[in-house]
């Protein structure tokens, strides 16, 4: 029992640092169960009781693990509820899908830049900005292959 009780406070522990981190709580408290199971699948009422949280909340928590793409939906034949699992290649996936994060933050640089002259101290951070994120952009490709190579044991 002792065990069980170490593994549920590390979670939880791992969930403060993700929110502190700027994931939302609700989020991060999911996320750290999807960490710590022993299951290779939980359902959303799994989650909820362990985390002591309603369904709504683990819902919500629910869809934005999945439109990031962290978790994945199962098929589970012959069960009602929806299982859900952590992706085996949820960070490299996670890492992707900022990739429109990044893209936001460099549109936001390049209309930024048109609205200053180029003499304000605002267009050089802003072209900085932009700078640093079309580099990120065009690094992210050949360093989640590295990764993959990587983690393939190359």
């Amino acid at each position: 029992m002792q065990d069980e009780q170490e593994r549920w406070r590390a979670a939880e522990h791992l969930a403060l640092v993700l929110s502190e981190g700027g994931l939302q709580r609700m989020a991060a408290r999911t996320l750290a169960v999807f960490l710590f199971t022993d299951r290779p699948s939980v359902t959303a009422g799994e989650i909820a009781e362990r985390l002591d949280a309603s369904a709504g909340a683990v819902s919500g928590a629910v869809k934005s693990l999945l439109s990031v793409g962290l978790i994945e939906r199962l098929p589970a034949p012959g069960s009602r509820r929806e299982h859900y699992r952590l992706r085996e290649d949820a960070w490299a996936i996670l890492f992707t899908s900022q990739n429109t994060v990044i893209q936001t933050m460099l549109d936001a640089a390049g209309t930024g830049i048109t609205a200053v002259a180029e003499d304000d101290l605002a267009h050089r951070r802003l072209v900085e900005m932009r700078d640093f994120h079309e580099f990120l952009l065009t690094e992210l490709p050949d360093l989640l292959l590295r990764w993959q190579h990587h983690r393939k044991g190359g």
